[in-house]
């Protein structure tokens, strides 16, 4: 899971990225506005969506006024309706003008993510599988999209390769089999890196379960194959399904018994969420 600490330095750390790429060396277009002039805005939303990202908004804001307030009317995970007020915002007319696109970018993509996760985590419901996210995040924002699966009531898989060993099909071919690999893993990992390997049949997952693997990645079985891994596993491991997995086929997964199915979509395809900041007149 993400700590409170390292997501505030990472919210900073992308709030200055984006500020850079976008504002370089000043916004020409509003030096157009005088400098004392103040003003208001407010973000509505034009679609359903379950809200994320709060706080990179009021970091773009700050960043570049720290007298700017933001006063939300809604929370990370709240669920929203069309024209509902997500919040107020008051700063000179530059500043407003300056952070509209990049404190909408942030929420538009992280309330996507947190909408798409909801959807998924609401079609398992009253099964014990756990909806997870994946590595297969954009680039330099995997932290964020990582917290708004947690928003949207999803788990965090690993964050990177640095805290869980995964064995999949190269690994195994390079260890020399399942049991090798295992046994490496164990010598190396620390205590609190999780171990899973990934097979593609039974008789991997059979051969996996009597190396002794604590949980197993089923890669693109089908419901049938699934179900009788669960009866063979029994409690022996955790098992996880990946691949192909579409919210229209995740119901099926789910009631084969799995404990997680792993969703690359949460992250990868998502379509941002239609918001609008609209300048309010005095």
């Amino acid at each position: 899971m993400i700590s409170n600490q390292p997501l505030c330095i990472e919210i900073q750390r992308n709030v200055a990225t984006a500020l850079a790429e976008d504002v370089g060396g000043g916004d020409l277009t509003a030096c157009l506005i005088a400098a004392d002039t103040d003003a208001r805005g407010r973000v509505i939303t034009r679609e359903p969506a379950v809200l994320c990202g709060a706080a990179w908004f009021d970091a773009t804001f700050a960043a570049l006024d720290p007298t700017a307030t933001v006063l939300w009317h809604v929370r990370d995970g709240d669920a929203l309706e069309p024209g509902q007020t997500l919040c107020d915002i008051v700063a000179g007319a530059r500043v407003l003008l300056t952070a509209e696109r990049t404190a909408l970018n942030f929420v538009q993509l992280l309330s996507a993510t947190a909408t798409t996760t909801r959807r998924y985590v609401e079609a398992v419901a009253g099964t014990r599988a756990k909806i997870v996210d994946t590595r297969k995040t954009l680039p330099g924002l995997r932290l964020a999209q990582k917290y708004a699966v947690a928003t949207g009531g999803g788990y965090n898989h690993r964050i990177g390769l640095y805290d869980g060993i995964l064995i999949k099909e190269n690994h195994i071919l390079a260890a020399g089999g399942i049991r090798a690999a295992l046994e490496r893993a164990r010598r190396i990992a620390p205590s609190d890196v999780f171990i899973e390997v990934e097979v593609e049949n039974l008789s991997q997952l059979e051969e996996a379960l009597q190396a002794g693997a604590p949980m197993i990645l089923l890669d693109n079985m089908d419901a049938e194959t699934m179900r009788n891994a669960v009866a063979l596993t029994g409690e022996r491991a955790e098992l996880e399904a990946s691949g192909g997995v579409s919210l229209e086929r995740v119901r099926e997964i789910a009631e084969t018994g799995v404990h997680r199915i792993s969703v690359g979509a949460l992250t990868k395809d998502v379509r941002a969420i239609d918001l609008s900041l609209r300048h309010v007149e005095e």
